[in-house]
């Protein structure tokens, strides 16, 4: 049964966006997944949303930590995934990226593909197509900054992408080439290839265990995900009550 104008769905998510957005990354992939039936929202969908709420209560002590003192401080490593068919009714995918500055998240995405996904692959180079124009940005971002601010510059390097996907990595690496694996996708979206051969960027596989962008495509298991969490830089700022000790990791089983 749809919900009626009383319940405050419209609020509770446009609240839980800001927060996923600005200082929450932990929260992406459920908020975005709940903010899809906002149009039309469900009990069992404002049962989700109490569920997030009761998780952020349960953790208010945690929060991005960047320290001064990391030996990557001026580093950006990046990791994108996408979670295949996770709208099953639309054929969507889902396409996730995080890009950690001294191992710490600076930008993230959780959102669904716009486009119809033919395969896993497919999927996966939507993902890192988006992935890679967020590089470039964040590329000319520090770039400004060192001008603006004066700062000493230093040599480039290609900024790392991780993905864990090994077709897709050498489909990227070697191109487009119109064939049977490849003739279904679109020749714009092989732009990572043209980063990779001017040395913007450098696709590199990784263990999907090890994929932080994981945390952004799918639901996942209280260990990975409180492992992920820690893995894109979210610390417990100050100390913990033995309530919040109780609940937390519950999120990972939102939906």
């Amino acid at each position: 049964m749809v919900l009626g104008p009383e319940v405050p769905y419209l609020s509770a998510i446009g609240a839980l966006l800001y927060l996923a957005q600005c200082t929450r990354p932990d929260i992406s992939f459920s908020v975005n997944l709940l903010a899809r039936y906002s149009s039309a929202p469900t009990r069992r969908h404002w049962t989700g949303i109490k569920h997030v709420l009761r998780y952020l209560r349960g953790t208010t002590d945690m929060g991005l930590f960047y320290s001064s003192e990391s030996t990557n401080a001026q580093s950006i490593v990046g990791y994108a995934d996408a979670g295949y068919l996770s709208d099953p009714h639309q054929g969507r995918s889902q396409t996730g990226y995080v890009f950690t500055c001294g191992r710490t998240a600076i930008s993230w995405r959780s959102t669904k593909q716009t486009l119809v996904a033919t395969s896993s692959n497919h999927s996966e180079i939507l993902a890192l197509h988006k992935a890679s124009r967020e590089c470039v940005w964040l590329r000319s971002v520090i770039r400004h900054i060192r001008s603006t601010c004066a700062l000493p510059s230093a040599t480039e390097t290609p900024t790392i992408l991780n993905e864990d996907n090994a077709t897709c990595i050498a489909q990227i690496t070697g191109g487009y080439i119109k064939g049977d694996r490849t003739k279904h996708i679109s020749p714009m979206f092989f732009y990572t290839h043209e980063l990779q051969k001017s040395q913007e960027i450098k696709v590199r596989q990784i263990r999907s265990s090890d994929n932080l962008a994981d945390l952004f495509t799918k639901s996942l298991p209280k260990y990975t995900f409180q492992k992920l969490v820690h893995g894109i830089g979210l610390r417990q700022l100050c100390k913990q009550s033995s309530w919040s000790m109780q609940n937390q990791g519950e999120h990972s089983r939102v939906l």
